[in-house]
């Protein structure tokens, strides 16, 4: 059996309001736009999720919801604000959905990417995984308790900036 898993960092998020802790900075005016275009990208490749596993950050859930996609199963876990590849890793394998969709933050998300996949794509922003960048890739597992480093097939990775005019 296939497992897919999409894995997106939040959209551009607002510096504007000072007194607002990391945790509650919303989407600025470009994230806003970001986030549906990957939402409509997803789509129109037909990779779309079951379950979503996201931070609890304000960015985060903002971003979930101007996709404007629809899931099963959606759970937001503190865990994942700002995790680590390791965190990632044991949430994801909790998963039990086909199709998962992370919602996560940098440092963690880039690195947890670049730990995923076989191959990286033949794209320069992979590696530092600009905000709302999004990798679709699929692991020929059973269950998300096998995932393995270095498993993932990736199916498809972009930008906002690619698909925003």
């Amino acid at each position: 059996m296939t497992r897919t898993l999409i894995l997106t960092r939040h959209a551009k998020s607002s510096w504007d309001n000072p007194e607002l802790g990391d945790h509650e900075r919303p989407l600025n005016k470009r994230g806003r736009k970001s986030a549906p275009a990957v939402a409509a990208w997803l789509r129109d490749h037909g990779w779309l999720p079951d379950e979503v596993l996201s931070s609890t950050s304000t960015r985060t859930r903002e971003t979930w919801d101007r996709m404007g996609l629809q899931a099963d199963k959606v759970c937001f876990h503190g865990t994942l604000y700002h995790a680590g590849s390791e965190s990632m890793l044991q949430e994801l394998s909790g998963a039990t959905e086909p199709t998962v969709l992370m919602l996560g933050h940098n440092p963690g998300i880039a690195d947890f990417a670049n730990r995923l996949v076989r191959q990286p794509p033949d794209h320069m922003r992979f590696f530092d995984y600009p905000s709302c960048a999004t990798t679709v890739m699929t692991f020929d597992i059973n269950s998300w308790s096998e995932i393995q480093w270095h498993t993932g097939t990736v199916l498809g990775f972009t930008i906002p900036r690619e698909l925003i005019e």
